[in-house]
């Protein structure tokens, strides 16, 4: 059976075989013994994208990854950085230094702060996010075409990632075809990337795709 570890476009926690592209967390949130959560989903406002290998470093999914014997951060995967963004989580300091410090340099200009700092992000992405409380503002489908590629939304529980135009729907395996924006007329949409990483979005970050988005 596989771990609880597996992100979606919400912030939820899923067991599915699909693993993806990027790896993350959120603190200590799951108990070594069992390999399961606790029922805490965070356990520090820093959610991080980080690269699923680096340095040949081993790590045992969901066990006792610290000195001692003790648990050691929870590991989460997700499909790609769009999903991984709009769940809330943003570029890693360690094993993406130059991607993190992209971000919060935009971050900064987006905000007109002069000397950003990951904090700073840390600190509004943690009221926005569904995951952590945050409300995701409702918008229509025309201002759809007013958000940037890499945006994420949802109708209902269907997320759509936003790029070229079109909106692809998400899963776990991938996004399917595009569906062009009038298709969601009429539709309670709300926008699930949270507003901080939009944007940063719209100051140019590029976030890394699945390649089934290019199909």
């Amino acid at each position: 059976m596989p771990l609880q570890n597996r992100v979606d476009p919400f912030g939820a926690i899923h067991a599915v075989p699909e693993r993806g592209l990027f790896m993350g967390n959120r603190g200590i949130i799951h108990d070594p013994d069992t390999k399961t959560l606790l029922r805490k989903r965070w356990a520090l406002p820093a959610w991080i994208i980080c690269v699923c290998e680096f340095r040949n470093v081993q790590r045992e999914p969901m066990g006792r990854n610290r000195p001692g014997g003790k648990a050691g951060w929870t590991g989460l995967f997700f499909l790609d950085e769009v999903t991984a963004l709009a769940a809330g989580h943003r570029p890693c300091f360690f094993c993406r230094r130059e991607r993190a410090s992209d971000f919060v340099r935009r971050f900064g200009e987006a905000f007109d702060v002069p000397d950003p700092r990951a904090p700073m992000v840390d600190k509004r992405l943690h009221k926005e996010r569904l995951a952590s409380g945050g409300r995701p503002p409702t918008i229509s489908v025309q201002e759809l075409g007013g958000l940037p590629d890499g945006t994420m939304v949802a109708d209902g529980g269907t997320a759509y990632a936003l790029r070229d135009g079109k909106a692809l729907r998400w899963s776990f395996t991938g996004y399917g075809g595009p569906v062009p924006f009038n298709r969601l007329a009429e539709r309670p949409l709300r926008l699930l990337t949270p507003a901080t990483s939009v944007s940063v979005l719209r100051q140019g970050y590029a976030p890394v795709w699945h390649s089934s988005a290019d199909t």
